[in-house]
């Protein structure tokens, strides 16, 4: 029982070893009796796998780091305790290392949110099905009435962002000083083709769209009467039929998938990742 139980310390001593040298080779001796050859090798793949998905999920920071990313990624690599074994997950990984870390650029952690929000929605399980809703695209509905008198359902592939920083327009190019005195405002959707499709909605466009998600209970009429009090506009029939234009061409391209249904308790809609 004893040499079992030593068996099995020494197993995991060299397993910890070997995990330390693999995360930090400049303050971690190898274990020993591994060649030296075999432990470059197990580096080099752990290293580079780690390197190439990172680059492959993060392309903008990858190119604004330059000959810098290998360091960056090191970084990462040695510092960040991963709270998931999931590769798939390293990303938001690295997104939480960026956003708890110093000395970065003040718009990197927006930047690096904005890259692995495509990734998140991408691999997103949520369907329209999770949230009980009536379709608009059979023949004889009148969506246009519908949208208003119903209570419109802002699908769950379509995610409302705001950032402080150009987040879409920084590159190697463009590396700003200051935010602008506007946020920015996008819209990410995927498509029922699975495709990220990115907009840039108006304040009023995106503010509708947040409050379609916030108060999930209001009719599209009372959704777009709250909304003029808010833009200090008045909802006249010109507002109302702007609105509702806006709701129809949102409901075409998937984003409102539809009115919710009456038994319906008016839970959460969109879920960003």
């Amino acid at each position: 029982m004893q040499d079992t139980l030593a068996a099995g310390n020494a197993l995991r001593a060299q397993q910890d070893a070997f995990s330390a040298h693999i995360r930090d080779p400049d303050r971690h001796p190898p274990p020993p009796g591994i060649d030296p050859r075999r432990m470059q090798v197990y580096r080099d793949l752990f290293f580079n796998n780690v390197s190439r998905l990172l680059a492959g999920n993060f392309p903008v920071i990858r190119r604004i780091r330059g000959d810098a990313w290998p360091a960056m990624v090191r970084a990462f690599y040695r510092d960040h305790g991963c709270r998931t074994p999931l590769f798939p997950e390293l990303p938001r990984e690295f997104l939480r290392w960026v956003e708890d870390s110093d000395g970065h650029e003040p718009w990197l952690p927006e930047l690096a949110h904005y890259e692995w929000i495509e990734l998140a929605l991408q691999i997103s399980e949520a369907t329209v099905d999770d949230i009980a809703h009536d379709r608009l695209d059979a023949p004889g509905i009148d969506a246009a009435a519908a949208l208003l008198d119903g209570r419109p359902l802002l699908s769950p592939l379509a995610w409302p962002l705001a950032y402080a920083w150009p987040v879409h327009r920084i590159g190697p190019g463009f590396l700003p000083a200051a935010p602008p005195p506007a946020p920015t405002l996008l819209l990410l959707h995927r498509d029922a083709g699975g495709r990220v499709r990115f907009h840039s909605p108006s304040p009023l466009a995106w503010r509708l769209l947040q409050r379609l998600d916030e108060a999930p209970t209001l009719g599209g009429r009372a959704q777009l009467e709250a909304l003029a009090a808010e833009a200090g506009a008045a909802a006249d029939a010109g507002f109302l039929r702007e609105g509702t234009a806006m709701l129809l061409r949102w409901h075409h391209e998937g984003i409102v998938a539809g009115v919710r249904c009456d038994s319906d308790d008016g839970g959460a809609g969109a879920v960003l990742g």
